[in-house]
């Protein structure tokens, strides 16, 4: 257990320090998290701690009740919506808060971000909702946990594949996205602040015509790298 411990706080040390060299954190905004599935426990960033003073021991071990159970440091903030997206999709194994830019504009336009070209098909197999907007009595009670109720809710409601669409906007805050592990999910938040500003600037130039990529070439792109027909890269040698 010890080693499995100070391996996961080790890949989610150099998940996060990813975020800032990545430019998708500003200050100490931001947090990266993994799970081991066989122990129940999770090991997230600590809260408020600059990028560049961290350390692996700083990482904190939580369970999926969001108590710490290893660490000097109090977890992140948004612990809870951490673990209740692990509790509520079991297929995750990391998961990304971040306050990027482009992707924190669709957030607070409330806006979701659409697919509109190759590039997003290649991540994302749709637009990436935006949750609903909390109400005052979400944010004054249980306002993290309220926040990770809102993202399951939407892709429950939608219809939407967590997995073929491994990210959301949680409505005036920021996007949250997720992956099989730590570094999946801070590429999957890389992929979604490129796309939120490439689509940006595409509605300025053509805010008049819907700028979805056809069905047909948003199918070509995404399968291309996902499912048992995929082909792209090198995994196929």
């Amino acid at each position: 257990m010890n080693n499995m411990l100070e391996d996961l706080k080790q890949q989610v040390y150099e998940a996060n320090l990813a975020l800032p060299a990545n430019n998708l954190v500003t200050l100490t905004w931001g947090n990266v998290s993994q799970i081991d599935r066989e122990s129940g426990l999770f090991v997230i960033k600590p809260s408020g701690v600059d990028y560049d003073k961290l350390t692996a021991q700083d990482m904190v071990v939580v369970d999926l009740e969001g108590h710490v159970v290893e660490g000097d440091l109090n977890p992140s903030s948004d612990t809870p919506t951490h673990a209740f997206l692990y509790q509520h999709w079991d297929q995750l194994g990391g998961i990304v808060h971040t306050h990027s830019k482009w992707a924190v504009a669709f957030a607070q336009a409330g806006i979701a971000v659409p697919a509109a070209g190759t590039t997003h098909a290649d991540t994302f197999y749709g637009d990436v909702p935006v949750a609903d907007r909390l109400t005052q009595d979400e944010v004054d009670g249980a306002y993290e946990l309220n926040t990770g109720k809102s993202i399951v809710s939407v892709f429950d409601r939608e219809g939407i594949d967590p997995l073929a669409v491994p990210g959301v906007l949680t409505n005036d805050h920021g996007p949250f996205t997720w992956g099989k592990d730590a570094m999946d999910a801070v590429h999957n938040a890389i992929v979604l602040d490129v796309v939120s500003e490439m689509d940006f600037h595409t509605m300025q130039l053509n805010p008049s015509q819907d700028i979805h990529v056809p069905q047909y070439l948003l199918d070509r792109h995404y399968f291309r790298k996902h499912g048992k027909h995929a082909y792209y890269g090198q995994s196929n040698r």
